[in-house]
């Protein structure tokens, strides 16, 4: 089992202003490992190089968007055990019920605070029982 610390997240957002927020909040919490992409082409890509234990995923985003992502995500084999959290803008209630019923691990809606973050990462771990 990996320890929190040493897990590998993956930030995926359009904005690299919202990608370096989240990964300071991450870093924050105690999470220093993270690496970033801007939609989910890119990270679909860097997911199937391995080695990614989380993703913190945008859902509106050019190319690919957070649900087509998730969508990916959970139809592949060796990445759809991953946890997945959601982050938008809207917090519309039929998002929230793509998300759940795409397989999101969790959701949250900007803005919100490093404990928010960290509370929704902590409870995911534990769900996905990878937290200490």
């Amino acid at each position: 089992m990996t320890a929190p610390a040493d897990l590998k997240f993956l930030i995926v957002d359009d904005f690299s202003t919202m990608r370096r927020i989240v990964r300071n909040l991450l870093k924050e919490a105690g999470y220093a490992n993270a690496d970033e992409a801007e939609d989910g082409v890119v990270a679909l890509q860097k997911l199937q190089g391995g080695g990614f234990d989380f993703v913190v995923s945008d859902i509106n985003m050019p190319n690919m968007n957070g649900f087509d992502l998730l969508k990916a995500i959970r139809a592949d084999a060796s990445l759809k055990a991953l946890p997945v959290l959601m982050i938008t803008a809207e917090a519309r209630k039929e998002d929230i019920v793509l998300a759940a019923q795409s397989g999101a691990s969790g959701y949250i809606v900007k803005p919100f605070t490093k404990a928010t973050l960290e509370e929704k990462v902590v409870k995911i771990l534990q769900k996905h029982s990878m937290a200490a």
